[in-house]
């Protein structure tokens, strides 16, 4: 018996006729061949699996795909936008908040989400708010400078001015 879904990740639509047994884990990495989304543990303790469900942390290896038909999903792979990282891929490149990266897609899927609902959080903030992602390598020091690098620069990003075009006087007189 298989069940027809739809679902969107990182904007696109994917459609196939799946098992209703089958995790939202296994349909990013079979069906959309998305394998940014990393299976860890199987039990909800390691994170490594956190994508955004309408723009809500979960954790993909214990939700089944056929629970979040018609949903829009977002993953690590739909965070660099036309060629320009995001504020936390950048804050994790540039704070060395990763070792061996397995853990790396979660805690920043887990951050976009907590930086949108807190954009200027302290240091025990991000730590409560990770603190449902496991990182075996690190000692969570750099991972949290790499959040507050990306607080800084969306808050940063938010204040700046947009310009507006400007108009030479030739272009006016047209």
């Amino acid at each position: 018996m298989t069940q027809h879904v739809t679902i969107t990740i990182n904007g696109q639509p994917y459609a196939a006729d799946i098992e209703p047994r089958l995790l939202l884990v296994h349909f990013i990495r079979e069906v959309a061949n998305l394998t940014g989304t990393h299976i860890g543990c199987d039990t909800t303790s390691c994170g490594a699996c956190t994508v955004l469900v309408n723009g809500t942390p979960a954790k993909s290896c214990t939700l089944f795909a056929v629970q979040v038909d018609g949903a829009e999903i977002s993953t690590v792979e739909g965070l660099e936008q036309g060629g320009k990282l995001h504020p936390i891929q950048e804050g994790f490149f540039e704070e060395h908040g990763l070792q061996c990266g397995f853990c790396t897609p979660g805690m920043m899927m887990t951050s976009v989400a907590f930086l949108k609902d807190n954009p200027n959080p302290t240091d025990e903030e991000i730590r409560r708010a990770i603190s449902g992602n496991l990182c075996r390598c690190t000692g969570y020091v750099n991972i949290v400078k790499s959040i507050q690098y990306a607080a800084k620069k969306m808050r940063e990003e938010q204040a700046a001015p947009t310009q507006a075009p400007t108009v030479t006087e030739a272009e006016a007189v047209r």
